[in-house]
């Protein structure tokens, strides 16, 4: 049974009859690491996972909704002391919420949702989430909310209701995502640009460590106000456009740990326009290349790798793997990996056999495949 088929026979069993249907997708990102949140560039693209929620009008002004990975049901008015306690639920209402905030009525509504987006992946399940019932109430009470300001209600509701001062990347190639082609986002201005990405002899394989991370609390937080003290001390709102010679002429001003921070920032930009002209060149090894490049970035100044996941990367690199790098903020989840054809199924056995002796599970294993964006499906 497909998952649109379980929600839907939830959704019948729980509410009576059906409603419309969307999908949302979760996504992989090439390169361009914790740039987003500096003003920088980052390079996503929306995959074949996701997230599908069933939704209509009850009538009355409540929102009940239940949750088929977690088994759970909430239940919860529009207003703001409505808050539900459960975190998967805070979701959803900070979605709703969101979108009140900015003057457009939602009433309410039924649904019920699930997905084969990996939690704790990297894979952005949460953004996912956000822009599956965002374009959802969008299209169903045609309220006709901009796509930009769906991926900005998504990130909103991260800042404001889960406790997560994200970037825009996710919730943006949440909604945006365009089968074949990866996007290269300025997160500064909101301008992006598709590039055609279906490179004839490799694949895009994920390799889920199962090494959970939580962002709130936040290591992730603190990395962003490292990067904000920078910028702050450059003059910058900003570290986008920062050179390494304007970092070394404040290091002394800072800590070693802000300006290995900063130092990761700025090299990450120009690894992101590296990539960009290796592709409209079709030159894959070099994509690969500043994958590796900025694994070591993560691992050594940025700090957000773990064990688990540097093993896996120096395995990709002893089986001849073209490029392959942590995916998502850091502290557990994937590793993202460009693998030629002739070696991935090496690649994928040595992995298996070699992570499970060492750490006593295997890997999970994800090819992906980029896809499209928010839509509606049924």
């Amino acid at each position: 049974m497909t998952i649109k088929d379980r929600i839907s026979e939830k959704f019948s069993a729980l509410f009576s009859g059906h409603g419309a249907i969307y999908m949302s997708a979760g996504r992989i990102n090439l390169i361009g690491e914790h740039t987003d949140y500096n003003g920088g560039f980052v390079f996503p693209g929306a995959i074949d996972k996701g997230i599908w929620v069933e939704m209509k009008p009850n009538g009355g002004k409540s929102a009940r909704v239940y949750s088929l990975d977690y088994g759970e049901y909430a239940e919860f008015g529009m207003d703001e002391k409505d808050k539900p306690s459960s975190s998967w639920a805070r979701y959803v209402f900070g979605v709703c919420r969101e979108i009140i905030k900015r003057g457009y009525d939602v009433c309410g509504f039924d649904a019920v949702f699930s997905g084969d987006v990996p939690l704790g992946a990297g894979l952005s399940s949460s953004a996912a989430l956000e822009s599956a019932f965002g374009f959802g109430l969008n299209d169903m009470f045609s309220l006709g909310i901009p796509g930009f300001e769906l991926a900005l209600i998504g990130q909103a509701t991260e800042h404001n209701y889960c406790g997560v001062n994200c970037g825009i990347m996710d919730q943006f190639a949440s909604i945006f995502g365009k089968a074949g082609n990866l996007m290269r986002l300025d997160c500064m201005t909101l301008e992006y640009e598709y590039y055609p990405f279906a490179p004839e002899g490799y694949r895009l394989v994920l390799l889920d460590s199962v090494v959970k991370h939580e962002l709130v609390g936040s290591p992730y937080n603190r990395r962003r106000e490292s990067c904000e003290r920078v910028a702050e001390k450059l003059g910058r709102k900003f570290l986008r456009g920062a050179s390494m010679s304007d970092l070394e002429a404040v290091r002394a001003d800072i800590s070693e740990e802000d300006y290995k921070r900063a130092r990761y920032v700025i090299g990450e930009e120009k690894r992101v326009m590296t990539v960009c002209d290796a592709l409209q060149k079709g030159d894959y090894e070099t994509v690969g290349r500043m994958m590796y490049e900025t694994h070591r970035g993560m691992r050594d100044d940025y700090e957000v790798s773990c064990e688990e996941l540097d093993f896996l990367n120096n395995l990709a690199l002893d089986c001849g793997v073209t490029g392959s790098r942590i995916m998502g903020g850091g502290f557990g989840g994937c590793t993202i990996n460009l693998v030629r054809e002739g070696v991935y199924h090496d690649f994928i056995d040595k992995a298996t056999v070699s992570f499970a002796s060492r750490y006593g599970h295997a890997p999970k294993v994800y090819d992906v495949v980029i896809s499209d964006g928010a839509r509606r499906i049924g």
